[in-house]
C-alpha cells in the first residue's frame, strides 16, 4: 500500500490511473471547509470517473457502537468487541461503511486493495459483536464523493489535498486526533511549514 509520493502523482494524470488505498491528506486550503485537518481513505477512485473514500479521523460521539447495534437489533447486548464510530462524510450520513482488513469478507465486500475491504451490509458488524469478524475495522457513518476529474482539479489546480501512503497505524489507529500529523509524516512534510499553498511544499 505505500509507493512514493510523486509517482502516485504520476499515475493518477495516466489513462485509467487510480489513487484507490491512498489518503488524501487535506491542507491548509481547506481549514475554514468542513474537511479541515480531515484524513481520508480513498476506497474508489478512476480516471474520468470519480471517487469515493471514507474520513478516518473524525470520531463520531453518538451514536456509540452499542447504542448502533441495539438500533438495528444485533445481539448480544452487550457486544462481545466494539468499534469506535467515525464521522465518514457529508454524504449519506445515515449509512454505515465499515473498512476492514480483507481476512474477512462477506456478502457486499467490496476489495479495495489486497488489504483493506470495504463492507456495507450488517454481516459484518453481527460477526464483530458476537467476538468475531475482521482483524482490524473501522465503522464511518456517511462518505465523501467526488464527481469524475473533481478530485484531480482539488489535488492538481486547487492544492487542497495531498496524497499519502495507507498504513494499518493511521487507518485502524484509535488516536484519531494524531492521524492528520501522522500521515504528513508519511511523506516527510511538517504540518507547520504547510502553507495555503500545501501541494508545492
Amino acid at each position: 500500500m505505500a509507493f512514493p509520493h510523486v509517482s502516485l502523482l504520476e499515475r493518477s494524470v495516466r489513462p485509467g490511473g487510480t489513487l484507490t488505498g491512498l489518503l488524501l491528506v487535506a491542507t491548509p486550503a481547506l481549514s475554514v471547509t468542513p474537511f479541515d485537518r480531515s484524513v481520508i481513505y480513498l476506497c474508489a477512485h478512476a480516471s474520468g470517473e470519480g471517487a469515493m473514500g471514507l474520513v478516518i479521523n473524525r470520531r463520531l460521539p453518538k451514536p456509540g457502537f452499542e447504542d448502533l447495534l441495539e438500533q438495528l437489533e444485533i445481539p448480544p447486548s452487550p457486544p462481545l468487541r466494539r468499534l469506535g464510530l467515525c464521522a465518514g462524510g457529508p454524504l449519506e450520513e445515515g449509512r454505515g461503511f465499515v473498512l476492514h482488513s480483507s481476512d474477512w469478507r462477506g456478502e457486499g465486500s467490496m476489495p479495495v486493495t489486497g488489504s483493506a475491504t470495504l463492507t456495507a451490509s450488517m454481516d459484518v458488524l453481527k460477526e464483530i459483536a458476537e467476538g468475531g469478524g475482521p482483524q482490524d475495522a473501522l465503522l464511518a457513518m456517511g462518505h465523501a464523493s467526488w464527481e469524475a476529474g473533481q478530485l484531480e482539479e482539488e489535488i492538481f489546480q486547487h492544492d487542497a489535498w495531498l496524497l499519502a501512503p495507507a498504513s494499518r497505524e493511521i487507518v485502524f489507529g484509535h488516536d484519531h486526533a494524531a492521524k492528520w500529523r501522522q500521515a504528513l509524516a508519511s511523506i516527510n512534510i511538517d504540518p507547520i511549514r504547510l502553507t495555503g499553498r500545501a501541494g508545492h511544499a
